[in-house]
């Protein structure tokens, strides 16, 4: 079995989760920068990992994985600044489940990450009062994913493995 980990990250905090499932990864494997990606060919099980923006899936992400889903095992991994459980995040993972429609959806990893200071100024500033809410979160994800979460990541790269194994 050959597992591709491929992924977007700005900040690193996505980096460091693709890392850790590329770690737990047994037999062939290839971790890769989203943005080096052409297709999924010559992979049965790839996890695409992203940090969520403006409350979705990035749209160069979304468009890799519509045009190359068909038929592959696939699970996502996101880094955001909010912390587990929000409701919010039900609707960023319902998101993965659509653009892998045509694709074997095997689950979706998602951990806080820490909230970059550039953009945290950028939402202090906004005239949206929802939006300074959001970056007064910022000093709470200072050193986002910890530890345990990265445990967390490479446990489920495990479990998803299992799952097509």
């Amino acid at each position: 079995m050959k597992t591709l980990v491929t992924y977007m990250s700005q900040t690193g905090n996505t980096k460091k989760i693709a890392e850790a499932i590329y770690e737990e990864i047994t037999g062939e494997k290839d971790i890769k920068d989203i943005k080096d990606v052409s297709n999924f060919e010559g992979y049965d099980l790839v996890f695409v990992g992203f940090p969520v923006q403006q409350f979705n899936i990035p749209e160069n992400v979304s468009e890799v994985v519509k045009e190359n889903v068909a038929g592959k095992n696939i699970a996502f991994f996101m880094t955001h600044a909010v912390p587990e459980g929000t409701e919010a995040i039900h609707s960023w993972t319902g998101s993965c489940k659509d653009i892998a429609a045509t694709g074997n959806y095997l689950g979706t990893f998602d951990c806080q990450g820490e909230l970059a200071q550039p953009l945290i100024d950028r939402l202090l500033e906004s005239d949206d009062p929802q939006m300074r809410e959001f970056a007064q979160m910022g000093p709470s994800t200072k050193g986002q994913p910890d530890e345990s979460r990265v445990q967390k990541a490479r446990e489920f790269a495990k479990e998803i493995q299992a799952k097509v194994q």
